[in-house]
């Protein structure tokens, strides 16, 4: 079996992951090449997808999800707020609602709900949105309480509601419409993406969601693959069939001695990828480090993982050196002010940090 360093592995994630170098792509060819793009935080994602683009335009993040409709920004892989190709959204949200956390009893326990209270809410939520229109939070709790006549599912999604709902995008009911002012409202897929075709086999949806992850963040094993996608909430059988569904066109090789899947097509061009010297500065929550996990030790030195994965979920900007997490930073008023955890060459991450106040700016 062909043999590749984590050296060569992470020179090749740069350049599939439009890291060294940019290129001239769309918001929505960065959200399909990363197998989706964080979006907890709005302005993270906006960050993650200019800096790898040659010509970072403004406001291309909300053309491409409210004008164009070719990006959608809902529930996906842990739980978290994400923005996908529409096109093929559907396909992470059957493979996301596979853990059925809801069926267990602690989750029920935690956030007062059964599985017949979601299913209740389901049918509601879907009759409220069938018109087309777009509700707040507010209107569709008031609309599912109308329509089930159930004053426990009013208390239940005044308390938990981000929880509850999360279940319902993973089942194609809901995804973000347009904020009205500061409000988030849900609108139907059906009604707001183009071209919406529903969910598909799980198979299917396997090959799709598989094989974008390989493309961005393999070579990786099917395990590093429930990390990403639930934190290895899943049932390993469903694991193991998502790989058997999508093995057509995956290839294997050795990354320093662990066998890990590749996508065929990119076999020999990882093979002949040579390590990088390259420095770059990634925003928050960036896919780089997502993709991979805060536990790889080979892109994030244990000792330094605090500094990057902190308290209350939050992921920091991080410096990259060699492909490796080498630092963090932060925006000090305009400056950006770096906390090393190695030597970088200095003229490199000077370039950098004027790159990033470009796009900060």
């Amino acid at each position: 079996m062909a043999s590749v360093t984590w050296a060569q592995v992470l020179a090749w994630r740069m350049r599939r992951q439009y890291l060294d170098p940019a290129a001239d792509v769309s918001a929505t060819d960065v959200a399909r090449r990363l197998a989706g793009v964080q979006a907890q935080v709005a302005s993270a994602a906006e960050t993650a997808v200019a800096l790898r683009r040659t010509g970072p335009a403004p406001g291309e993040v909300p053309r491409a999800l409210l004008e164009e409709r070719t990006l959608v920004k809902t529930w996906a892989m842990r739980g978290t707020l994400h923005l996908l190709p529409a096109d093929e959204a559907a396909a992470y949200l059957v493979l996301c609602s596979a853990v059925r956390n809801w069926e267990k009893g602690a989750w029920q326990r935690t956030f007062g709900a059964t599985p017949a209270d979601l299913e209740a809410i389901a049918a509601a939520a879907t009759g409220a949105l069938a018109g087309g229109a777009a509700l707040t939070r507010e209107e569709l709790t008031t609309a599912v309480v109308e329509e089930t006549g159930s004053r426990h599912l009013a208390e239940v999604l005044g308390s938990g509601w981000g929880t509850l709902l999360k279940p319902l995008a993973w089942w194609g009911v809901l995804c973000h419409g347009p904020s009205r002012g500061t409000n988030v409202t849900f609108a139907s897929p059906e009604k707001w993406l183009p071209g919406w075709k529903g969910l598909p086999p799980a198979d299917e949806a396997a090959r799709t969601v598989v094989h974008a992850y390989l493309g961005a963040h393999g070579p990786a094993t099917p395990d590093q693959f429930d990390t990403w996608l639930m934190r290895k909430g899943n049932r390993k059988r469903d694991v193991k069939a998502w790989f058997a569904a999508a093995e057509d066109g995956l290839a294997t090789v050795e990354v320093e001695g662990v066998p890990m899947y590749v996508r065929e097509r990119h076999r020999d061009e990882l093979l002949a990828t040579e390590p990088t010297s390259s420095v770059r500065l990634l925003g928050g929550f960036d896919q780089y480090v997502l993709g991979a996990g805060t536990g790889a030790t080979y892109l994030i030195p244990a000792e330094h993982r605090g500094a990057v994965s902190r308290t209350g979920g939050w992921i920091s900007p991080v410096v990259l050196h060699e492909g490796r997490v080498a630092g963090v930073w932060e925006d000090d008023g305009g400056e950006i002010a770096v906390t090393a955890f190695e030597d970088i060459p200095a003229d490199l991450l000077e370039e950098e940090k004027a790159r990033m106040r470009s796009l900060l700016s």
